[in-house]
């Protein structure tokens, strides 16, 4: 059992370790679905979790605009603006328009940020 998470690749471990308990108490009808240790286990790891959240992501402060937001999604998945441009379905120049206040976004390009990089869509309507 893991006693500290030190990295971001631990901690999507640890994440899919607790999904995959939440979900087999989703499928069982509740949480007494799953063993004692299963539960001990299911608690240890959210702490842990929450231990990290709180000491490591806390120093990456969120973006307050949707330009910042789409930069940080970018260098999150590791690729150029062309790239990202080619995952939202559109071209780089209007990507770069975009980003740079010379073009506003459309109701097509707000959605493939929701639905294509997982931009939550409070965040986006909050800044349009």
């Amino acid at each position: 059992m893991i006693s500290k998470i030190r990295n971001e690749k631990q901690y999507h471990q640890v994440m899919a370790m607790i999904e995959g308990y939440l979900q087999k108490a989703t499928d069982g009808g509740g949480f007494h679905a799953l063993s004692q240790q299963e539960a001990d286990e299911l608690e240890k790891l959210s702490l842990l979790a929450e231990r990290y959240e709180d000491e490591e992501m806390k120093l990456m402060p969120m973006p307050v605009t949707l330009s910042a937001m789409v930069e940080a999604k970018k260098e999150e998945l590791g690729v150029t603006q062309k790239g990202l441009a080619s995952i939202l379905g559109i071209g780089a120049p209007k990507l770069s328009q975009i980003l740079n206040g010379k073009r506003d976004p459309d109701v097509n390009f707000l959605k493939s940020l929701h639905q294509k990089l997982g931009i939550d869509g409070n965040f986006i309507l909050e800044r349009v």
